[in-house]
């Protein structure tokens, strides 16, 4: 049995402003970067069981992403440069459970044509260092593949540590840790 924290609201989470990017609450109108992103086998070639097959899937998702901003008021946010309406990727947190205990997942995902700039690192950043002032109660954990040396430079960008002791296989492979504590949690 997973136990999951009490749903809070944070009104100021649906946007959220960095440097040269802006984030903002995923809704219908994303849902065409959504199914993009997540047919490109390159963007998910480290997570193959993230691909998605039809639009309706692309749907589905876009309905868990919504439920999960409807109960606890933040999420996966769409990733936009300030100074267009052009969708890089998506990144954010969102309540998982882990050896029965609610922490939140990390996840950011890129368009391949945006790779190399730092927006990824730039979202993670932003998402984690929400996480800390918000949620300072919950763990932020990463779950990497071992081969994708560049998702394990974004989650250290973003101020995660390797946490070797909580790696699991995972669904399309071994599954390693980078947590925003380690501290706290000795697995």
């Amino acid at each position: 049995m997973t136990v999951e924290p009490a749903p809070t609201r944070d009104v100021g989470a649906e946007e959220l402003r960095t440097g040269r990017l802006r984030l903002s609450r995923p809704g219908p109108g994303d849902l065409d970067a959504i199914f993009a992103l997540h047919t490109d086998p390159e963007a998910c070639a480290h997570n193959p069981s993230d691909l998605l097959e039809t639009r309706k899937d692309a749907e589905l998702l876009l309905l868990r992403w919504s439920h999960q901003w409807d109960r606890y008021g933040f999420g996966y946010w769409t990733i936009r440069p300030h100074d267009s309406a052009e969708t890089l990727g998506f990144c954010g947190v969102k309540v998982v459970g882990f050896r029965r205990r609610p922490v939140l997942n990390l996840f950011y995902r890129l368009f391949p044509a945006s790779w190399g700039s730092g927006y990824a690192g730039e979202a993670a950043t932003a998402a984690v260092d929400w996480a800390r002032v918000h949620r300072p109660d919950d763990l932020v954990i990463a779950r990497v593949r071992p081969e994708n040396v560049a998702s394990q430079r974004v989650a250290l960008r973003a101020g995660l540590v390797r946490a070797e002791h909580l790696d699991t296989p995972g669904d399309d492979g071994a599954d390693w840790f980078y947590v925003s504590d380690t501290s706290r949690y000795e697995g």
